[in-house]
């Protein structure tokens, strides 16, 4: 096609007319892969004489071909893929494409430049940075501002890259020093080109030192230039002239964003590479982070400190994230004490002027709250911890200092204290409840200091009943909502007297009836915590239908997967008292779950994410939490109603649309919820319903067409249907078809790993055990396909899929000895086999590996000597051996997991609870090493001499310590499972959980003794006496088992 043509096309996709619209881009998603087409789409973006908007169109096309088809994969068809000389051309046009093109068009450009340097570069691009010197060494302004551009996007391939930064180190020594000497011929000027180069300049800087800071970077030679240009950055007044007055694109403006990024490049400086107080002793920036705190840090600090005092004097405004940055400096300068010796003449007034100001709720908050009270509960009281708002760094900032800083601490608790008690002095008029509101939250921040130091904690009560409880009848709305919260902060209070505890739930419960969305959440919230009250569990009783209610429509209202947890809680503890309205609350959650399904169907682009805004993204995904909140709700009812079957049968009908909805229009994301439910709803039924058979083959469906990663997720209600519904799939290949097919693809495709295997190999193990005697076409099969990883030697690499392959083909001797015997033989697996298995029997360590052992040996006891392999004739009493060493074993393996049980309370009782105190030693060594001093925070303060070393530290280095204490000087990183037990599967049921090992050998060891005394004679003829007691020992176990098995049925029988 020509370029003219192709012209028309673009120009075509902006056609009012739909029908022209849409053939033409039909048109051009036929001309993917045609070669030619992307270099034609690069004239018509860099000519001038093109309509702009022709220009755009051509860019955005380019971009998104160079995004999905640059990277060749597997998968990737053939006549999409760019030819190499093609590849070629672009490369070499892109640059002088990028100087040429106007701004809006070079936004696309820059995606797929960065796409191109993350595929090619340095091996393919071996000229790339030549090119980007040409540009540099430019007299056109213009053409170094692309050259900077072109530098930032190399860089930015390197920003996360921990490996191969040989080329970072290059550009570092070749072309700091230039662009360092462009950002100082450029701080004094005021127009925006200057800024917006002086962002990209700070950008590369701040890329090298994401994840490293080399060695030339640590010397003094660089280190004073670059310093002194960021310091310049943040002292520099911005200049006035043209500057919006709406603060949100204020904050967009170049200066801003290029004071930002100075700032950035400062405090990375600082917290990681530069505050001795934050490195491990081992640290290689040790050295370095010593002479920067005593040399360069008192200079940052002193430009930050200036800045807040100009802020405070409302003499220079400062961007919130600008503030957020400041405020999270402060926060590490706390821990130095270098720098905390010229901060802390400053802390009262920073806890005032800076802290205090961030924490009150200000106009804007009550314009989101009236205006868009959804989005209020996102950003306010439902977020995760915002890295980049400037009141959680406040907050963050304020916590540390009274962590580790008493006379901080004292500071901040009088300022609070002289707030509230100069509101609750003050004539209603007078009120300021902004301020209080600021006060309570300085307070509500600092509950875990608070409520551990106990003169403080007894103080809490009275504190509560005249600053907190009044506000639950507040006619402010954001002092009811900040009463729930100090609440739910304070959950851990004891109140000495009870009728405070009466106040406080009946002020939630009021809350949570209030007109205003925010409070109500926050109230729900808050009620979580008060279960641990066992008079407020019992006074919820009656309400809590209400409850559940209410919380079902503000989850209607708003997508907050918080309130699913608070449901959750609610659902488990209060199981029986639900049970009534179990369904009816089902059918809710379930509709709840579908309404927020189909609005993130709604939200969706129709180029995927690619196209959706950041608030997009972010508004599915907490549409997505917010569903998986739902479906462990759901989840949680049904096992909590196990013992009601009647209940589970109308549960399971009622969640059948959440299940098909999911697995019809493949919402990955909720795959793992989904699984769960129906893993919960088998289990807990212990059958397969009608119903539950066509959701079997749902997801054998969905499983062929988007769910091949999700074995491990899939198995246990893969492995359900096979124990419970054991009945069907003995009879319906098509059933068997279906699961062969599942364990095939996961063994042979190449994009799995050894964990999905694992998982395939122990649906072939419920295949076998639960299938005895109808499934004998798939025994060869399967042993095939494990074969394809045990013949080999080392081709499996961890030790859980060898020790799982391995059981495979125990089950198979278990189903039909002789059948795998001879299968073992003909294809000339059988010493590989035999070699394997007793030669990892400790790696067998769990009940059911000694228990499948024990009982597939016994199977090969019961085959004819004869019909035996003659490699397993002349080692067949190696047989016996192995079965001795499994039962050696089983008893500390059963004792395991009996322990194991009692940790996840299965069968225990008080008399455990002493065992808590026989803690291991290394648990405690990490414990002392996380766990915060519980005796006191007097015990935390540090003298202001002393550096801060707090948990993250101390974990750090414990880490070190451990990683070259305990490991063997001959062990790689890579053989690190050979040295761990696999961990019991207490949860684990199969039908060999029926059968007493014991029982089982004593009946093939006399029945092989009677029977056949030649093949008894061979077995037994090298065994010592201590084998021959130990020998009579199982037997004895055996009868005296079956004796009281025998008891038990016939008592179970009586009753």
């Amino acid at each position: 096609m020509d370029v003219q043509t192709l012209y028309h096309l673009f120009q075509a996709t902006f056609q009012p007319d739909t029908n022209v619209r849409i053939q033409a881009e039909l048109k051009l998603k036929q001309l993917e892969g045609s070669q030619g087409t992307l270099l034609q789409s690069m004239q018509i973006i860099g000519a001038e004489e093109s309509e702009l908007h022709v220009r755009q169109a051509a860019s955005i096309y380019f971009k998104n071909a160079i995004k999905r088809y640059w990277f060749e994969t597997e998968f990737t068809p053939a006549h999409l893929k760019i030819n190499e000389s093609e590849k070629d051309s672009i490369k070499g046009a892109i640059l002088q494409l990028l100087a040429a093109a106007p701004t809006v068009i070079r936004a696309q450009l820059i995606t797929a430049l960065g796409v191109m340097l993350s595929n090619d570069f340095p091996s393919k691009w071996p000229g790339y940075l030549a090119q980007v010197q040409t540009l540099l060494q430019s007299q056109d302004p213009k053409v170094v501002f692309v050259g900077l551009i072109a530098l930032k996007e190399v860089l930015r391939v390197y920003k996360f890259k921990i490996e191969d930064r040989e080329p970072v180190d290059e550009i570092i020594g070749t072309f700091f020093p230039a662009i360092q000497q462009i950002g100082a011929g450029l701080i004094a000027a005021n127009n925006l080109e200057a800024a917006e180069m002086l962002k990209l300049i700070f950008k590369c800087y701040h890329y090298t030192i994401q994840i490293d800071l080399s060695e030339r970077q640590r010397d003094n030679a660089s280190l004073v230039p670059w310093g002194t240009l960021f310091i310049q950055m943040v002292e520099k007044p911005v200049p006035t002239e043209g500057l919006p007055t709406d603060l949100e694109e204020l904050e967009k403006h170049p200066w801003w964003k290029a004071k930002r990024w100075a700032y950035q490049c400062l405090n990375r400086l600082y917290t990681r590479y530069g505050n001795p107080a934050a490195l491990t002793s081992e640290s290689k920036f040790k050295e370095f982070a010593n002479g920067f705190v005593r040399n360069f840090a008192p200079n940052i600090l002193s430009a930050y400190l200036k800045q807040i005092e100009l802020w405070v004097a409302k003499q220079a405004w400062l961007s919130p994230r600008v503030l957020c940055l400041i405020g999270n400096f402060f926060e590490e300068s706390v821990k130095d004490k270098n720098i905390w010796s010229i901060m802390k003449p400053h802390s009262e007034t920073l806890i005032t002027h800076f802290v205090f100001p961030q924490l009150c709720f200000t106009a804007a908050d009550e314009a989101l709250w009236v205006d868009e009270p959804v989005e209020y509960v996102h950003s306010k009281i439902d977020m995760l911890e915002d890295f980049t708002s400037p009141s959680t760094a406040a907050v963050n900032f304020m916590t540390v200092m009274a962590r580790y800083r008493q006379n901080a601490f004292m500071q901040i608790l009088a300022l609070a204290n002289s707030i509230l008690q100069k509101y609750h002095d003050a004539p209603a008029e007078a009120k300021n409840p902004r301020e209080k509101d600021g006060a309570l939250v300085m307070v509500g921040n600092l509950a875990p200091l608070i409520l551990r130091k106990k003169s403080l904690a007894s103080m809490m009560e009275p504190f509560f009943v005249n600053h907190v409880f009044p506000e639950f009848k507040s006619q402010v709305p954001f002092l009811r909502a900040r009463a729930c919260e100090m609440i739910n902060q304070f959950s851990d209070l004891d109140f000495e007297d009870n009728n405070n505890v009466g106040v406080a739930f009946t002020g939630l419960m009021e809350s949570l009836r209030d007109s205003e969305l925010p409070v109500k959440v926050t109230a729900a919230l808050a009620l979580r915590p008060m279960i641990r009250h066992e008079a407020v569990c019992e006074a919820m009783k009656p309400h809590l239908q209400f409850i559940m209610h209410e919380l079902l429509a503000m989850t209607n209202e708003i997508d907050v997967d918080t309130l699913s947890d608070v449901m959750d809680e609610f659902v488990e503890v209060f199981a029986q008292d639900l049970a009534p309205f179990a369904v009816q609350l089902c059918e809710q959650l379930r509709d709840t779950f579908l309404r927020i399904c189909e609005d993130m169907g709604a939200g969706k682009g129709t180029d995927g994410l690619d196209d959706l805004s950041d608030s997009a993204i972010d508004e599915a995904s907490d549409k997505t939490m917010a569903a998986m909140g739902v479906l462990k709700t759901m989840g949680t009812l049904i096992m909590s109603l196990e013992s009601t079957p009647e209940v589970l049968n109308q549960l399971e009908l009622a969640l059948m649309p959440v299940i098909t909805f999911t697995l019809q229009n493949a919402i990955i994301d909720l795959f793992d919820g989904v699984f769960e439910i129906i893993d919960s709803c088998t289990f807990s039924s212990k059958a397969i319903s009608a119903n539950m058979w066509g959701v079997f083959e749902l997801i054998y469906k969905t499983f062929k067409e988007s769910a091949l990663d999700f074995m491990e997720e899939m198995f246990p209600s893969l492995d359900n249907f096979i124990s419970y519904g054991k009945e069907v799939v003995s009879q319906n290949e098509n059933v068997q078809h279906m699961i062969y097919d599942m364990i095939e693809t996961v063994m042979k495709s190449d994009r799995l790993g050894e964990n999905d295997r694992v998982s395939a190999c122990k649906l072939a193990e419920s295949l076998l055990l639960n299938c005895r005697g109808h499934v004998d076409k798939y025994v060869a099969p399967i042993l095939t396909l494990v074969f394809e990883y045990l013949a080999p030697v080392d081709k499996i690499q961890t030790v859980e899929f060898k020790v799982q392959a391995i059981e495979v083909v125990m089950n198979a001797l278990y189903y039909n000895a002789g059948v795998t015997l001879r299968l073992l033989e003909e294809n000339g697996w059988t010493q590989r086999f035999f070699g394997a298995w007793f030669g990892s029997l400790e790696k067998f360590s769990r009940v059911h590996d000694k228990k499948l052992s024990i009982i597939a040996l016994c199977a090969i006891l019961s085959v004819p000597v004869e019909q035996l392999p003659p490699a397993l004739q002349n080692g067949w009493p190696q047989v016996l051996n192995g079965i001795l060493s499994n039962f050696e074993g089983l008893p500390i393996a059963q004792a395991k997991r009996k322990e194991m049980e009692k940790m996840y309370n299965i069968g225990s009782d008080s008399e455990d609870e002493d065992d808590e105190n026989d803690s291991d030693p290394e648990q405690s060594a990490l414990e002392s090493a996380l766990a915060a001093d519980e005796d006191g925070v007097e015990e935390e303060w540090v003298d202001d001499e002393e550096d801060v070393f707090d948990e993250g530290h101390e974990y750090l280095e414990y880490l070190a310590q451990q990683a070259s204490k305990t490991r063997p000087a001959d062990r790689d990183d890579d053989e690190e499972s050979e040295y761990d037990d696999l961990e019991e599967e207490i949860y684990f049921e199969s039908p060999l959980d029926d059968l007493d090992p014991y029982v089982v050998f004593r009946d093939v060891f006399t029945g092989l003794q009677h029977h056949n005394p030649a093949s008894y004679a061979e077995l037994t003829k090298a065994t010592t006496p201590e084998q021959q007691a130990f020998i009579m020992n199982l037997i004895n176990t055996a009868e005296t088992n079956q004796a009281v098995a025998a008891k038990a049925a016939a008592e179970a029988a009586s009753a």
